[in-house]
């Protein structure tokens, strides 16, 4: 009865979701902080002037969005959290500062970064090659792979959670293969400079796409964004769903060459000519124009991880220095299922994998100060 494409497919499992009693929700990196209040303006007005529009299609090349979205990178160099405002305008910081301007023809969204991430993976990866990605990385990777059967040829981390990034060129030279890692890194939460990715460029196939995705990046890491002007085959992806508050809106873009947003363009009008509803995309639109309230909520991300990270130091944790929104961390003698199962018992929600190798550790999504403050209280008792 069913096809045998079926076979290959292990769906990705989301954070829990549950629905029996209030949790304190700090297992999906989501972003604590609420959207701008203009997204809030904004949509009332396009629902309560415009009622009419939700009757018709949206724009299917969401012009207006590509539009803002390449004038916030431009102003924050593509890292929110090194950002400067300054009366409310908002330049990079100099180590992030884009060699060229991105235009809105560089400039692809979808519904959410999965999305995205799934007509990337339709549009560039054959099923003839193996895909050279990370061992552990982001698990809707493997996914796409049995969805589109995709062979993947996963390189295993070094000891200290970073990415042997010189097996993984090998290997994508070795199968005349594309790469994809996200970085930084999940759930290990570390990334590689861009002067390492831009060794990686060098080396890799130049005929293969390569394809970063920075889901993570604006809470400290490094963009790849100013290596678009040397390397045509580099994709980076990312989303609206962490650093831009926006996770329930559902919005993801690409930043690549022209030449390859047209592809994963032919993808999507090949399967849904309309993915972002006209909501989502004046909420998204909304969002890049008050860049600067973004800045100042993964500021706050950020110094409440550093802080939350000292706490786990001081009190014997095993944890990476991350570049993230979220913590990866163990402590030996310490069962990662029971310490999972106890904080759980006590109102909160954080990540634990079942992966080999992973097992014993915890990934923590950076919530408020409170939010965090009780969870430090929690884990003391452990």
């Amino acid at each position: 009865m069913l096809a045998n494409r079926m076979n290959n497919l292990k769906p990705y499992v989301p954070g829990e979701q549950p629905k029996d009693r209030e949790y304190i929700k700090i297992n999906a990196n989501e972003n604590p902080y609420p959207p701008s209040p203009k997204v809030k303006e904004a949509v009332v007005d396009f629902v309560e002037n415009n009622l009419e529009k939700l009757g018709l299609y949206p724009d299917p090349d969401s012009l207006d969005l590509h539009a803002a979205i390449a004038d916030m990178i431009n102003k924050t160099g593509g890292v929110l959290s090194r950002a400067r405002v300054d009366n409310g305008e908002v330049t990079p910081d100099p180590k992030d500062k884009i060699p060229f301007t991105v235009t809105p023809d560089m400039i692809y969204t979808g519904n959410g970064s999965d999305e995205v991430l799934s007509f990337v993976f339709y549009a560039f990866f054959d099923s003839d090659k193996k895909l050279i990605c990370p061992e552990h990385s982001y698990s809707f990777y493997p996914v796409y792979c049995g969805f589109y059967d995709i062979p993947r040829l996963p390189v295993e981390l070094n000891d200290d959670w970073t990415l042997k990034t010189d097996k993984m060129v090998q290997l994508a030279n070795e199968n005349h293969s594309s790469t994809i890692f996200a970085n930084p890194n999940a759930p290990t939460s570390l990334g590689l400079t861009r002067e390492q990715v831009r060794e990686m460029l060098v080396k890799a196939p130049k005929d293969q796409v390569f394809v970063v995705d920075e889901a993570y990046v604006d809470f400290g890491g490094e963009s790849s964004i100013p290596l678009l002007k040397d390397f045509k085959n580099l994709v980076v992806v990312r989303t609206f769903s962490k650093s831009l508050c926006g996770a329930g809106m559902r919005s993801g873009y690409i930043v690549a060459n022209p030449e390859l947003i047209n592809a994963v363009t032919t993808v999507k009008n090949s399967l849904n000519h309309f993915p972002m509803d006209a909501v989502t995309q004046v909420a998204s639109t909304a969002a890049c124009n008050d860049v600067a309230y973004y800045v100042e909520c993964a500021k706050k991300v950020c110094q409440t991880r550093e802080d939350f990270i000292s706490f786990l130091k001081k009190n014997g944790y095993q944890v990476n220095d991350s570049k993230t929104n979220f913590v990866f961390l163990k402590k030996n003698g310490l069962d990662g299922k029971k310490a999972y199962e106890f904080i759980k018992e006590n109102g909160i929600l954080v990540r634990r994998f079942d992966t080999p190798g992973i097992e014993e550790y915890l990934r923590i999504t950076i919530g408020t100060q409170e939010q965090m403050d009780k969870l430090k209280a929690i884990m003391e008792k452990l």
